[in-house]
C-alpha cells in the first residue's frame, strides 16, 4: 500500500504539480502578461451566461473596450446567439473546456475531446475557429503542451476573487484599480453557474468594471483583446534589449519570490499604478534626524518603501540611456508620491506611523520630493545591502554586469526617509490627515513647512544626477 500511494505521488507531480509550477512561474508555453505601454487586456471566464453576459457586452460596448471571453462549451451551446454577439462586436472567443472541470482530473485524450467539442461549437456559430485556450483554474497537466500545440494557452496576470459574492463591489473595484496599469491580462467571471462560485456573484463585477473602465479610459488607456495584447507584446519585444534563457529564467525567479515575499511579508501593492508598494513595521535601525526636524526613533512605526521591480524593469528594458530611466523614474516619483499620501489616509495601520523609509541606490534628488538622505551605518546591514542591490540591478538591467563592472564602486545606497507630517503639508491636501493638519497651530504649521513649500519639478539636473545611480 506504502508503494502504491508512493507511485501514486511521483505520478501526479510529473503529471500535474511540476507543469503547473513550470508554467505559472517560468511562463514556459503561456501566455500571461503582456508588454505595452497602454493597453490592458480584458478576459472574462465561464460563459456565457444570459443574463450577465448581455450586460457585459453593453457596458464593454459603451466604452469601446475589447475583451476575450473563455467559454465553457456546455454553456456556449445553450447560448449560440451570445457568441455570435461576442465576435461580430469585435471581442476574441477562446476554449475553456466543454465543463468546468480541471485538467489534473481528466486523462488527455478526454481533454483533447473537451478541446475539440468547445472548438466546434465556436466554429459552427462564428466561422472561426479558436486559436486560444484557457484550462480551468489555469491547470494544466504534462500532456497539454504537445497535445495542444495549435491552440495558444493563455493565463492571466491578475486575478480578483470575483466568483464570490462576498467581496462585494467595492472591495473588487479595489482591487481591480490596484492592478490597472499596462501590460497586464485581468481575469475576471461573467457567469456564476460553475463549482465553488456564487450564481449572482457577476452583479458586483459589473457593478466594478464599469468605474475601472472609466478610469482607464482617462488615464489613456486601452482595453484590448489578447490577439492584439499579443502583437503588441511582440513588436516591444523585438524592439526591447534581448535577454539570454538563462537570465530571462533568472528574472522569473526573481519575480516570483517578490510575489512570495509579498505575499508572506504583508507588502501592500500601490493604488492605480504607484511605483510603491509599502508595509508598515517597526523601525530597526539608528535614530533619524529628518530635515523637518523630526526623528525617527528605534521601534518607531514607519511605512516601508518598496519600489515596484516590474515596472523598473520595463523602464530599464525599454529606455535607451539610464539618463532616460532617471527622467521616467523622477517622473513616477512624482506622480506617486499624492496617490501614496491617498492610500495611507485610508490604512488605519498606517495611522500610527511615524514617517516613510526605505533604502535605495537611486536617491539624488529625493530630497526634492521632501525626503531626507542620510548614510546607512557601517556594518551588516550596510554590506548586505549593497549586496543585494547590486544583485538587484545585475537582475533587471539589460547590461547590469556591464554596469557593475564600470560603476559598482559609485554605487552608494542611501537611507531615504520623510515624517508623516511633511508627507500630508506635501501631498495629502485631500485627505484627513491633511485637514488635522491645517487644524494644527500656525506655529506648528510653520515648524511643519520648513523651507519646502512648493514640489520642485523633475528637472534635467536631477535626472542627470540620478543617473550616476543604477538600481533601486
Amino acid at each position: 500500500m506504502e508503494n502504491f500511494l508512493l507511485w501514486g505521488f511521483y505520478f501526479l507531480t510529473f503529471y500535474a504539480f511540476l507543469p503547473g509550477i513550470i508554467s505559472r512561474t517560468f511562463g514556459f508555453r503561456v501566455f500571461k502578461r503582456g508588454r505595452a505601454k497602454k493597453e490592458i487586456a480584458l478576459t472574462f471566464d465561464d460563459g456565457p451566461d444570459p443574463v450577465y453576459t448581455p450586460q457585459l457586452l453593453d457596458l464593454l460596448k459603451r466604452y469601446d473596450a475589447k475583451a476575450t471571453f473563455f467559454v465553457v462549451g456546455i454553456h456556449a451551446e445553450r447560448n449560440p446567439e451570445l457568441l455570435k454577439r461576442m465576435h461580430d462586436e469585435g471581442h476574441v472567443i477562446g476554449i475553456h473546456n466543454y465543463v468546468h472541470k480541471s485538467n489534473w482530473l481528466m486523462r488527455p485524450r478526454t481533454v483533447k475531446k473537451q478541446i475539440h467539442r468547445t472548438s466546434e461549437i465556436i466554429r459552427k456559430t462564428t466561422g472561426v475557429r479558436s486559436a486560444y485556450y484557457r484550462p480551468p483554474w489555469g491547470i494544466v497537466n504534462l500532456f497539454d503542451f504537445s497535445n495542444l500545440g495549435y491552440l495558444q494557452i493563455i493565463l492571466w496576470s491578475s486575478l480578483f476573487g470575483d466568483w464570490r459574492k462576498r467581496v462585494g463591489a467595492e472591495r473588487l473595484q479595489q482591487r481591480i484599480m490596484k492592478k490597472l496599469r499596462p501590460g497586464e491580462v485581468l481575469l475576471l467571471h461573467d457567469c456564476g453557474q460553475t463549482f465553488g462560485a456564487d450564481e449572482d456573484a457577476p452583479i458586483n463585477m459589473l457593478k466594478a468594471l464599469e468605474p475601472v473602465l472609466e478610469a482607464g479610459t482617462e488615464r489613456g488607456y486601452k482595453f484590448v483583446h489578447i490577439t492584439d495584447m499579443i502583437a503588441i507584446t511582440d513588436r516591444n519585444k523585438a524592439a526591447a534589449p534581448k535577454f539570454s534563457p538563462l537570465k530571462r529564467a533568472i528574472i522569473a525567479c526573481w519575480m516570483g519570490w517578490e510575489r512570495l515575499f509579498h505575499v508572506l511579508f504583508r507588502v501592500k501593492s500601490g493604488i492605480d499604478g504607484s511605483v510603491f508598494h509599502y508595509r508598515i513595521v517597526p523601525y530597526g535601525g539608528k535614530t533619524i534626524e529628518l530635515t523637518d526636524g523630526r526623528r525617527i526613533e528605534p521601534k518607531d512605526p514607519v511605512v516601508e518603501l518598496h519600489f515596484d521591480n516590474q515596472m523598473l524593469l520595463g523602464m530599464m528594458t525599454e529606455s535607451k540611456s539610464m539618463m532616460h530611466v532617471a527622467i521616467r523614474l523622477i517622473r513616477e516619483v512624482q506622480h506617486s508620491m499624492p496617490k501614496l499620501a491617498r492610500q495611507l489616509a485610508e490604512d488605519e495601520a498606517a495611522q500610527e506611523a511615524k514617517g516613510l523609509y526605505g533604502v535605495s541606490m537611486i536617491n539624488r534628488g529625493a530630497e526634492q520630493f521632501g525626503f531626507s538622505v542620510v548614510s546607512i551605518p557601517k556594518g551588516l546591514f550596510d554590506k548586505s545591502t549593497r549586496i543585494y542591490l547590486k544583485l538587484l540591478l545585475w537582475v533587471l538591467h539589460p547590461s547590469g554586469k556591464q554596469r557593475l563592472a564600470e560603476q559598482g564602486s559609485r554605487l552608494e545606497p542611501r537611507i531615504i526617509a520623510m515624517s508623516m507630517t511633511e508627507l500630508w503639508h506635501r501631498y495629502g491636501q485631500d485627505t484627513k490627515m491633511a485637514r488635522e493638519w491645517k487644524a494644527a497651530p500656525k506655529s506648528e504649521q510653520k515648524r511643519n513647512a520648513g523651507a519646502h513649500n512648493n514640489i520642485a519639478p523633475a528637472s534635467y539636473d536631477n535626472a542627470n544626477a540620478a543617473a550616476g545611480e543604477v538600481a533601486p
